[in-house]
C-alpha cells in the first residue's frame, strides 16, 4: 500500500510539472489552399507561398525556368486562402492563456477561428498573436485568407493621390503599367522587381505557426546587456520581461553553469551578473569569435521555461573623427577598441520564395564568406530581416552585420498608419536581433536620402522634380519622421547604444553623399551604370565604400539549368530576360572589348564575363585597401542571388562561386601586395590588417610569359594591423623601353621565415586583351583523398585565368579556380563533391583565356 502510494505521488508529480511548463505546439502541418471562389483544396506547405505551393501542385511550372515568370503574373491578383483542423488537447486549453502565434503572414491577411475573423494584418515583417483562451475547443478550424497585394496596393495607390517614386519596380512586367505599388505594402520589395530579380508578388503562411499556452507569466523578452569589462571579469546583465508580473524565480546560466538566481515579482527586471575570465568576441581575421550559451529559466518549485541565446562580448564604436583640414570625416567601425578594416560584400534574400531557402544555403553563403576571408555582410533594405539561423552564423563565423531596415529606392507614405505599422515592425524585429553579436550598424534605408537629395535642388535622382511644393513637403516629412525620428528612437529605446545610420550612402545628417565626399560612407557606380573605366576606381576612394560592383552572367553548367540549346545566345529572348539590367548585356560587352578580346563562342562569352568580373573586383579592393586608413571598408554589391540571372553577384543562385569570389578571397588576404600608378613610377606596397605583427622577405621579379627571369629584388619586412608599407617604385616608362611590356609580367612574394608563402600577386603592364599570351601545355592528375578529389595541374608557359569545370555536373566545389600558373609552376586543388573520380576525370574541363581568341597574334 505504501509503495502504491508512492507510486501515485510520483506520477502526480510528473504531472504536475508537465503541466506547469509552459508548452508549444507546431502548427506547420496539414494545411490546404485553394484561390478564393473555387471549390477544389489541395496540399499546402507551411512556412510557404502560394507559388511554391502551386508549383507543388503542378498548377504551374518552375517559374525560373526559361520565360515562365512571365506567364504567372496573374497569381498575385486574385486571393488565396488556407485551411487546417487544429486540434487541441487538455494539457494546452487548461492553460491561462493559450496564443496563437503567426511569425510571418506575407502580407494582407484575414485570420478566421472557427468561423470568426480574429485579426486582419498588413505587414509581412511583424509577428501576430492573438490569445485565444474563450474561443477554443479541442477541434477548431483555423483559416487565414490573403487579400491580392496587388489589388490592396492599386486602392492605396487611388487614395494616396499621387505616385510615388519606386524605380525597380517591375510594374509593366505585371501587367499595371505605370502603377508602382510596391511602396505602399510592407512587405520585401524584390518581389515586385529589381534590376538583378524577377517580379513575384507572393503571398502565403511564410514562417512558422504555433499554439503556445502557459500559466500565469511567460518570458516575453530577455536583453543581455554588457556593462564595464576587464580581464578578469566582465559585468552583464538580463533585462527580463514577462508577459505578467508573478512571483517566479530567475535563473542565469552561462554554458550550463548556474552564475545568479534571484526572485522577481515584477513584469520587468534586471539581472546582474558576471562572467569571469572572458573570452571576447573578435570578427573574421581578427581572432576567435567566441559565444558564451546564456540561458534564463523561470521556476516555481519546477522550471517553468527556459530562454536560451549566444552572446558574444565585445565593444562596437563607429569613429567618425573630423580630418586636421577639417574637410572630411573618418568612418569606420572599433571592436573592442581595435581599428577593423571592414571587408565583405551586401547580402540579398537567396530566393524570391523565402521558406525554401534551407539551412544548407545559408551555412554555405556565410561560410562562403568566411572562407573568403570576410568580415562583414550588409543585409539590404530592399528584402527582409533575415532569419534567426542567418544571424547565428554571423555570430559563429566572426561575420559583422550592416543591418539595413527595410527600405530602398523609393519614397514612402506618411499617414499615421503607415507610420504607427513601421514603428511596430523596427521594434518587433530590433527586440529579435539585438542579441546578436554581429549586427554592429543599424542603417535606416538604401540610397533614399541619394536619390531625393533634400538639401540641393539640382542633385538626386529627378524624383523631387516631379511634385508640387505641397507634394514635396508632404513627401519629405513622411521621410524624415521615419528615418531621423522614428527609427532612431526605436534603435536608441530597444538596443544598448548600437550605432544608427540615417541613410547609405551618406555623408552626414543634410550632406549629401557625391563620388568626392570625405565622409561617412559612399556607392559607386561610375563604373557599370556611369561606363566609367576600371581605372576609375583609383580616382573615387571614399571613407568607407558600402556598394560598388559589375555584372557576370553564371558559369556555363549553371545556365543550361534555367535554358535550352536554343536560348545559348546573349541576344536570345530568355538570356535577355534573366538579365534585369536595361543596359546589362551591352555593358558586359562594351567593357569586355574595352579590356579583353571578345570570343565567338556563347560558353566562352560566359567564362570571360566573369573573368571581366574579377578584374573588376581586383582593381576595386587594390584602390580601397592601398588608401587604408583614409579607406576602412569596402563590401562589394553583391555575394548572392536570388534566381538565375546575369547580375553583379559573386556565388550564382545555384551556389557556385563565380571567378570573383576566388579573387575576392585572394584579394582579402589580412596581408596583400597593392598597386599604385603615380606617372611614370609603379609603386608597390603591401598592407596589412591582421591582429598580429607580419614579418617575412619580400621578393619582386620581372620575368616574361616563357618563365625567363629578366631581374629579381629581394629584401626584409615587417608590418602591424592595419599598416601599409611602401616596397618598391619602378619606372614603368623606362621599363618599357628595355622589354615588351605586353609579354612581361611581375611577379610578387611574401614569404616568413619557414619560406612559407603569405602572400602573392602577378602584375601585367597591359590590359589583358593587349597581352602576347602564350598557348601553354596544361597537362593534370587527379586522385581520390580523404578531404576530396585532389586535381594536380602542371604547365609550361603562362597559363592566365585558368578555368576548372566538370561538364554537365553542376554540383561541387573547387578550392580555387580562374587562376593564374606561372611558367613551369603546378598547381594542386581540391574538388569538394559526391562525384566518383572515374566520372571526375571523364568530365574534367580546363579552359584558359588564351584559347577564347587570338591572344598573342596581334603583335607586328
Amino acid at each position: 500500500m505504501k509503495k502504491t502510494l508512492q507510486i501515485c505521488l510520483l506520477i502526480l508529480g510528473m504531472m504536475t510539472t508537465a503541466t506547469a511548463q509552459k508548452v508549444s505546439q507546431s502548427l506547420n502541418s496539414t494545411w490546404q489552399f485553394r484561390q478564393v471562389g473555387q471549390q477544389h483544396w489541395q496540399n499546402a506547405s507551411v512556412p510557404g507561398t502560394v507559388h511554391t505551393d502551386l508549383l507543388a501542385a503542378g498548377v504551374i511550372e518552375d517559374p525560373f525556368y526559361r520565360l515562365n515568370e512571365h506567364d504567372q503574373q496573374w497569381i498575385d491578383k486574385v486571393d488565396w486562402e488556407y485551411s487546417k483542423e487544429v486540434k487541441i488537447g487538455e494539457d494546452l486549453l487548461k492553460k491561462q492563456h493559450l496564443i496563437l502565434n503567426f511569425e510571418g503572414l506575407d502580407t494582407y491577411a484575414t485570420i478566421y477561428w472557427n468561423g470568426e475573423t480574429v485579426v486582419e494584418t498588413d505587414n509581412m515583417f511583424r509577428t501576430y498573436s492573438l490569445d485565444l483562451k474563450g474561443l477554443a475547443k479541442p477541434v477548431n478550424t483555423l483559416r487565414v485568407v490573403f487579400t491580392s497585394p496587388i489589388d490592396k496596393g492599386m486602392a492605396m495607390l487611388a487614395d494616396h493621390g499621387y505616385p510615388l517614386p519606386a524605380i525597380n519596380d517591375q510594374s509593366q512586367l505585371g501587367g499595371l503599367g505605370d502603377n508602382k505599388v510596391s511602396i505602399f505594402a510592407r512587405k520585401a520589395g524584390y518581389h515586385y522587381g529589381w534590376d538583378w530579380g524577377p517580379r513575384f508578388v507572393t503571398s502565403g503562411i511564410w514562417r512558422n505557426v504555433s499554439l503556445q499556452a502557459w500559466d500565469e507569466t511567460s518570458i516575453a523578452n530577455v536583453h543581455i546587456r554588457q556593462g564595464a569589462r576587464t580581464k578578469s571579469v566582465a559585468n552583464l546583465s538580463a533585462d527580463l520581461k514577462l508577459t505578467a508580473a508573478s512571483s517566479v524565480k530567475a535563473r542565469i546560466l552561462v554554458d550550463g553553469k548556474l552564475v545568479k538566481e534571484q526572485q522577481i515579482d515584477k513584469e520587468t527586471t534586471s539581472i546582474d551578473f558576471v562572467i569571469k575570465k572572458p573570452k571576447l568576441w573578435w570578427p573574421n581575421g581578427m581572432g576567435e569569435a567566441h559565444l558564451y550559451h546564456v540561458s534564463v529559466e523561470l521556476w516555481q518549485d519546477q522550471l517553468l521555461e527556459k530562454w536560451e541565446t549566444e552572446v558574444g562580448l565585445r565593444t562596437v564604436k563607429w569613429v567618425q573623427e573630423p580630418d586636421a583640414d577639417g574637410k572630411g570625416k573618418s568612418f569606420y567601425v572599433e571592436i573592442n577598441g581595435k581599428p577593423v578594416f571592414a571587408k565583405g560584400a551586401n547580402y540579398i534574400p537567396n530566393d524570391l520564395f523565402l521558406p525554401r531557402v534551407s539551412k544548407e544555403t545559408y551555412e554555405h553563403i556565410v561560410l562562403s564568406a568566411k572562407r573568403s576571408n570576410m568580415n562583414m555582410l550588409r543585409v539590404w533594405g530592399g528584402g527582409i530581416y533575415e532569419q534567426d539561423y542567418f544571424y547565428e552564423l554571423c555570430d559563429k563565423y566572426g561575420i559583422m552585420v550592416w543591418q539595413d531596415f527595410m527600405f530602398a529606392c523609393s519614397m514612402y507614405p506618411g499617414d499615421q498608419q503607415f507610420l504607427d505599422n513601421v514603428k511596430q515592425e523596427a521594434i518587433e524585429n530590433v527586440v529579435r536581433l539585438r542579441n546578436h553579436p554581429s549586427i554592429v550598424l543599424w542603417c535606416g534605408n538604401n540610397e533614399i536620402e541619394m536619390a531625393w537629395s533634400e538639401w540641393k535642388e539640382n542633385a538626386g535622382w529627378g524624383w523631387k522634380q516631379r511634385y508640387n511644393a505641397k507634394q514635396r513637403k508632404e513627401i519629405w516629412k513622411a521621410y524624415d519622421d521615419m528615418f531621423h525620428h522614428i527609427l532612431p528612437d526605436v534603435v536608441n529605446g530597444y538596443t544598448d547604444g548600437d550605432f544608427y545610420w540615417h541613410s547609405s550612402p551618406s555623408a552626414g545628417f543634410e550632406q549629401l553623399a557625391t563620388y568626392e565626399t570625405k565622409s561617412g560612407d559612399s556607392h559607386y557606380w561610375g563604373v557599370w551604370h556611369g561606363e566609367h573605366p576600371f581605372e576609375q576606381f583609383r580616382q573615387y576612394v571614399p571613407r568607407f565604400m558600402s556598394e560598388y560592383g559589375f555584372q557576370s552572367f553564371p558559369e556555363f553548367n549553371s545556365v543550361k539549368q534555367f535554358t535550352t540549346e536554343e536560348d545559348w545566345d546573349i541576344k536570345r529572348e530568355v538570356m535577355a530576360s534573366h538579365q534585369r539590367s536595361g543596359i546589362g548585356n551591352l555593358r558586359i560587352r562594351s567593357y569586355m572589348e574595352m579590356y579583353y578580346k571578345v570570343p565567338d563562342n556563347f560558353e566562352q562569352q560566359l567564362y570571360v564575363g566573369q573573368v571581366l568580373q574579377a578584374k573588376s573586383a581586383e582593381m576595386a579592393i587594390d584602390a580601397h585597401r592601398n588608401a587604408m586608413p583614409y579607406c576602412m571598408g569596402t563590401l562589394f554589391w553583391q555575394i548572392n542571388d536570388c534566381w538565375p540571372v546575369a547580375s553583379w553577384s559573386s556565388i550564382d543562385s545555384y551556389g557556385k562561386w563565380k571567378a570573383m569570389q576566388y579573387k575576392v578571397a585572394e584579394m582579402y588576404q589580412p596581408t596583400i601586395w597593392v598597386t599604385e600608378q603615380k606617372q611614370k613610377q609603379l609603386e608597390l606596397a603591401l598592407v596589412h590588417d591582421g591582429p598580429e605583427k607580419v614579418t617575412g622577405k619580400w621578393r619582386i621579379q620581372l620575368q616574361d610569359f616563357e618563365g625567363n627571369v629578366v631581374w629579381t629584388r629581394t629584401g626584409k619586412t615587417s608590418l602591424l594591423n592595419n599598416e601599409r608599407k611602401v616596397i618598391e617604385s619602378i619606372d614603368t616608362e623606362e621599363l618599357g623601353k628595355q622589354h615588351d611590356l605586353d609579354s612581361h609580367m611581375l611577379v610578387l612574394e611574401l614569404v616568413n621565415s619557414k619560406g612559407q608563402q603569405i602572400t602573392a600577386r602577378n602584375i601585367y603592364f597591359e590590359h589583358p586583351k593587349e597581352l602576347q599570351l602564350p598557348t601553354p601545355d596544361l597537362t593534370w592528375e587527379a586522385e581520390q583523398t580523404e578531404k576530396g578529389i585532389e586535381l594536380v595541374l602542371k604547365t609550361d608557359k603562362l597559363a592566365k585565368d585558368v578555368f576548372v569545370s566538370l561538364i554537365d555536373i553542376p554540383e561541387g566545389h573547387f578550392s580555387d579556380n580562374y587562376f593564374d600558373m606561372l611558367p613551369n609552376s603546378s598547381k594542386k586543388i581540391v574538388f569538394e563533391g559526391s562525384v566518383d573520380i572515374e566520372t571526375f576525370r571523364s568530365h574534367l574541363k580546363i579552359q584558359h583565356l588564351a584559347e577564347t581568341a587570338s591572344y598573342g597574334l596581334s603583335r607586328k
